[in-house]
């Protein structure tokens, strides 16, 4: 289950605006790197959509079934936003719906008697 949290605006090339909801996971606890001790975090995700912001802000709070999944991606650079650290990543969250999730696995064959 992910909970639709917030959402943003972007702009296209074109300069016209769109907007994405931002989706959380369900909490989690998490340990420490650095210190060993546990931790509470929530995996977010940006959906595309195709709602106006009015929608969008409307949306906030809404459950929906789903989850955040870890996707591995070409490695690519990252500002941490609270220090401006510059860190290399190879992955990001993405939704996952319940729909794609029983695509993604696989299917035990049917027997059938001859």
């Amino acid at each position: 289950m992910v909970t639709i949290a917030d959402y943003k605006t972007y702009q296209r090339e074109d300069g016209t605006d769109f907007q994405v909801l931002v989706v959380q996971g369900e909490v989690e606890a998490v340990k420490s790197k650095e210190t060993g001790r546990l931790y509470l975090t929530a995996k977010t995700a940006n959906v595309a959509c195709t709602f106006d912001a009015p929608m969008c802000q409307a949306l906030i709070g809404t459950e929906m079934d789903g989850r955040i999944k870890k996707v591995s991606v070409d490695p690519y650079e990252y500002a941490i936003p609270e220090t401006g650290e510059m860190i290399t990543l190879s992955h990001r969250y993405e939704f996952v719906s319940e729909l794609d999730d029983l695509e993604e696995k696989p299917q035990k064959p049917i027997l059938t008697a001859a």
